[in-house]
């Protein structure tokens, strides 16, 4: 039973891992262009993000045209980061709404046009949190960090799985109301077919009838 329970144990912390894998990248970014990177994020998460540019040359300082202007924003249209000429910076918040997150990165135009490498990181819920500085203040053993990460993974897909239960139950109610729509649409239209059927018939009668065929 021990070892039944040590193997869901290690396949649980498997899942962990997988589960804090955030968005991290590396881009290119012309000159007077722009690039942008959306996330859906639940209401209530953490999420936390780092940019930077990296240097043309190892070893050597930026040149003065690598700058970025970074705008973090909802799909409602609330700014959560704005970084004006900037060629690095971070950004971190709590999610107040449910839905699509917005990062965009625009560089100023140049002649010629200037071609930047971004690094960018993005992590949300269960990613975002910092188990190092957890560890070093509470002096938790790996195990116990280990199981606490668990813990608020399970309650990361529990809250995850009533987010999708109203999705879907939005859903429904969307497919019920189109259903409704075309239900009736279908008997008009029915209706419409019906009565051009009819003045065609008795058009058809008139006519016969004055040209006394029938």
């Amino acid at each position: 039973m021990c070892g039944l329970n040590l193997g869901f144990i290690v396949i649980m912390i498997g899942l962990v891992a997988e589960t804090e894998i955030g968005e991290s990248m590396r881009f290119e970014l012309e000159s007077g262009k722009t690039k942008c990177i959306a996330e859906d994020i639940k209401a209530n998460a953490m999420t936390v993000g780092k940019y930077s540019i990296v240097s043309p040359g190892e070893g050597q300082p930026l040149p003065d045209s690598h700058k970025l202007v970074v705008r973090v924003s909802s799909s409602k249209g609330n700014n959560y980061h704005l970084g004006d000429q900037v060629d690095s910076g971070t950004f971190g918040f709590l999610a107040t709404e449910s839905g699509d997150y917005t990062t965009c990165f625009w560089a100023n135009k140049h002649k010629p046009p200037v071609k930047m490498t971004i690094d960018f990181d993005w992590k949300s819920g269960v990613a975002a949190k910092d188990w190092s500085k957890i560890a070093k203040k509470g002096q938790i053993e790996t195990m116990e960090i280990e199981l606490k990460k668990l813990y608020d993974t399970v309650a990361s897909i529990h809250e995850e799985m009533f987010y999708l239960r109203e999705r879907e139950e939005e859903m429904q109610e969307l497919n019920k109301e189109t259903n409704s729509k075309m239900a009736t649409f279908s008997f008009f239209s029915l209706l419409l077919c019906l009565s051009v059927a009819g003045l065609q018939i008795w058009h058809l009668k008139s006519f016969f009838e004055r040209k006394k065929l029938l």
